[in-house]
């Protein structure tokens, strides 16, 4: 859904800049401020965010955490362990009972 909205431009050079590079990439101004507002919410959100991901990077170092690279190296050992070792197949005797 669009939605309509007059945004006043105090800086007539701003709006300048804003005409000719819209001229520029052929789009329409609009355009433009919505993409750099777009941009700027994400990034407010990625500001918000950060303080939470340097927490929880305090939390996995506290904790001993360890890289992936060092996992997934110990998996690929321990799968070429298990596929040397021979496939053994027990198998029962049935015993033959006639009555």
């Amino acid at each position: 859904m669009s939605r309509k909205m007059t945004v006043v431009f105090h800086n007539e050079e701003l709006y300048t800049d804003l005409k000719v590079e819209a001229a520029r990439r052929h789009m329409a101004a609009s355009e433009i401020v919505a993409e750099a507002v777009q941009e700027w919410l994400d990034e407010k959100e990625s500001e918000e965010l950060l303080p939470l991901i340097k927490a929880s990077i305090a939390e996995y170092e506290e904790k001993g955490g360890r890289d992936w690279s060092e996992i997934e190296k110990e998996w690929e050992k321990e799968l070429e362990k298990r596929e040397r070792q021979p496939i053994v197949a027990e198998k029962k005797k049935k015993k033959d009972v006639y009555t």
